[in-house]
């Protein structure tokens, strides 16, 4: 596979031109309080696993609507005092998988927390068991165009909440310690670190890697590559929405929450990623807020990205911060 987008030199100094909404914060904050108005009430019961070097917890806790969102919490095994912790979101289509699949950030000494994403899990891995209680209106297959007649009803506003409240869940845990939190993720689960790195002002790191749900003006129209190509599947069929279809997604866009994020972030890009172009990765890794930012770019992948190299530089880097 071929470079197919902008040059590297171009890639630096890219900027979107995804229009924000004049009512963005407001429209985040009314989501957030609204969710806030249901009681947290993370649970964590004790899950045996057969592992002898980590202790891990099943979750659950109240995301959007009060709606039930499960989880993994995955400690040291000698833990006994409270941990760093990293939140952990996972990839389109896959759901919280197997507690043994998910080993390396308790193995290097922190809390990892893993949310499930909520009507996923069906598609790769080892599964999921959240549902969407939420219904909506016709949709092209996959999750990109439910409820994206309006922001309100976006199945995205679902997931972005859950993220949130699965930080404060995950902090809640008597055995994380709450002023060290990282997010971190891949794909949607990067997306969704974007987005979360600019609703919670306190983390201390956030970590994406080839994130999806950037740039959604040039995404949708730049690659054929499913999860994007849902959004002009459904358009072909429902013409005329173009406009009304752009203006929600641009409520999702994580250039938007880049502009707010507050804390050190390392993205990684992958140059011949078709799934994820670069250019929509340096788009909100360019418009990141906090002076403190690195990007690892890899010149000759796909969507796999840095893969184990990408997980030792963030070993590295996130042990500076944690």
């Amino acid at each position: 596979m071929a470079l197919f987008d902008l040059p590297l030199d171009e890639l630096r100094g890219y900027r979107s031109a995804s229009p924000e909404p004049d009512d963005f914060d407001t429209f985040w904050v009314k989501t957030l309080q609204e969710a806030r108005a249901h009681d947290l009430g993370a649970r964590f019961e004790p899950v045996e696993t057969h592992l002898k070097t980590v202790r891990v917890y099943d979750v659950t806790f109240a995301g959007f609507g009060g709606h039930p969102v499960k989880g993994w919490l995955v400690l040291p095994a000698w833990a006994d005092t409270p941990r760093p912790a990293i939140v952990e979101f996972i990839g389109y289509g896959g759901g919280r998988g197997l507690p043994h699949t998910h080993l390396l950030w308790a193995s290097a000494g922190y809390a990892h927390f893993v949310m499930d994403t909520r009507g996923q899990g069906s598609g790769w891995g080892g599964g999921g068991d959240t549902p969407d209680p939420v219904g909506g209106a016709p949709a092209f297959p996959g999750f990109m165009t439910r409820g994206v007649e309006a922001p309100e009803n976006y199945y995205y506003r679902r997931v972005y909440t859950d993220a949130v409240r699965a930080v404060e869940a995950a902090r809640s845990h008597p055995l994380v310690d709450a002023a060290k939190t990282a997010v971190s993720g891949g794909s949607q689960g990067g997306g969704i670190s974007i987005a979360v790195g600019g609703l919670v002002p306190d983390l201390v790191a956030v970590a994406p890697d080839v994130p999806f749900l950037c740039d959604f003006p040039r995404s949708t129209t730049l690659t054929d590559r499913d999860p994007y190509r849902e959004i002009g599947n459904y358009l072909k069929t429902h013409r005329g929405r173009t406009e009304q279809v752009q203006r929600t997604l641009s409520y999702f866009d994580g250039v938007h929450f880049a502009a707010r994020g507050r804390a050190p972030a390392l993205f990684s890009a992958a140059l011949e990623d078709q799934t994820c172009p670069p250019s929509t990765v340096f788009a909100a890794f360019n418009a990141w807020a906090h002076g403190d930012k690195h990007i690892e770019v890899y010149d000759f992948n796909d969507h796999e990205g840095g893969g184990p190299y990408q997980e030792s530089a963030k070993l590295k880097w996130l042990a500076s911060r944690l």
